[in-house]
């Protein structure tokens, strides 16, 4: 019984509201963060920065973005990719326009923009929900992706619509090298999450989940649906935005508006999806799923099929098993991998009983 809540008790209403309330659960989470902060830069690699470690803490701040509105909120949203968009090219633009503007403040400004982007094309959703929202955000995709593509001003003249990242300088320390880029994200993501976590704890996350579940009842007992809609649209788009920035600046580098499509708002879209929706652990779990899958079937493929199919056709095989993957998990766990996770702990709370 290693995971036993046993004489563990609240005796003050502040213990009762914390997040996690057993000190398993914290002695946890401070192992992950010593490991995160103090641990990982220190072995690991710059493939491990590049290729995986950067790309998954961006893609969970995505799905976060994505769960509060459509988990939490119950809003179908096909924008993701859109906003992240936004929020990356309102940075780099912001960051021409006010000289001397710092990193971390250019992230944020991006976000802000998203989120009024965001709004605009969540006021559809106060006359429509269900498949028409979904079409309506998908417009938002297509319309920011023609902009910024037609558009030359928002790359500072590149008619390409190309951006590159500026120096990323943080008080004077530069974050340019990969575990710098890491440690930069890392620090971004983390307090986003927090923010998020207590959010949908909140007075605002209980009110996103009334109108989730039935935005009629929740305007009968008085629940804001106005508001309340515009504001997990906001806040959703903003995270997104930072996300976006994100990607450009601390993962990729350079980046173009085509490498915000369809396609990315469908990757975050998968994430919680596999991950369970309104879950805030299931962000995590989603990003993992869908970056390091495709690493270790290549790792496969490569290994056991090299020689035997193209390279070409080794790709198309890795795309196939991965959807087959996706469809088989979604059989078999619908909610997502939270909720395989919920299991375990509470097996591992009766271990070694099983009832």
């Amino acid at each position: 019984m290693f995971y036993q809540e046993s004489g563990q008790f609240s005796t003050r209403y502040r213990q009762d509201g914390r997040a996690l309330r057993l000190w398993q659960q914290r002695a946890a989470l401070w192992a992950l963060l010593l490991l995160a902060f103090g641990l990982l830069p220190v072995i690991g690699n710059d493939y491990w920065f590049s290729a995986i470690l950067i790309p998954f803490l961006v893609l969970s701040l995505a799905g976060l973005g994505l769960n509060l509105l459509t988990g939490y909120a119950g809003q179908l949203s096909l924008g993701s990719a859109a906003f992240m968009a936004v929020g990356a090219f309102a940075s780099y633009k912001l960051q021409f326009l006010l000289p001397g503007l710092p990193l971390l403040l250019s992230f944020v400004a991006g976000g802000v923009v998203a989120a009024a982007v965001g709004v605009v094309f969540g006021l559809p959703s106060l006359r429509i929900k269900g498949f028409y929202l979904l079409v309506s955000t998908l417009a938002a995709q297509f319309f920011v992706e023609w902009l910024l593509t037609k558009f030359a001003w928002f790359s500072n003249g590149n008619e390409s619509g190309v951006i590159t990242a500026p120096p990323l300088l943080v008080a004077g320390h530069d974050f340019g090298s990969p575990a710098g880029r890491y440690l930069l994200t890392l620090s971004v993501v983390l307090p986003l999450f927090v923010l998020a976590a207590n959010l949908v704890r909140s007075s605002l996350g209980r009110n996103w989940m009334a109108v989730r579940d039935m935005d009629t009842a929740a305007a009968v007992i008085g629940i804001p649906i106005l508001r309340t809609k515009l504001l997990a649209f906001a806040i959703s788009s903003f995270i997104l935005g930072v996300a976006g920035s994100l990607w450009a600046f601390t993962y990729l580098g350079t980046v173009e508006p085509h490498g915000f499509d369809l396609s990315r708002s469908f990757q975050v879209l998968f994430i919680i999806i596999l991950g369970g929706m309104g879950s805030i652990l299931g962000n995590f779990l989603g990003a993992a799923f869908i970056v390091l899958l495709p690493i270790v079937l290549s790792i496969l493929s490569g290994s056991l099929l090299s020689g035997v199919l193209p390279a070409g056709q080794l790709e198309n095989l890795q795309k196939i098993i991965f959807g087959v993957l996706i469809i088989l998990f979604l059989i078999k766990e619908p909610d997502g991998l939270a909720r395989l996770w919920q299991g375990w702990r509470a097996r591992a709370r009766l271990w070694p009983l099983r009832f």
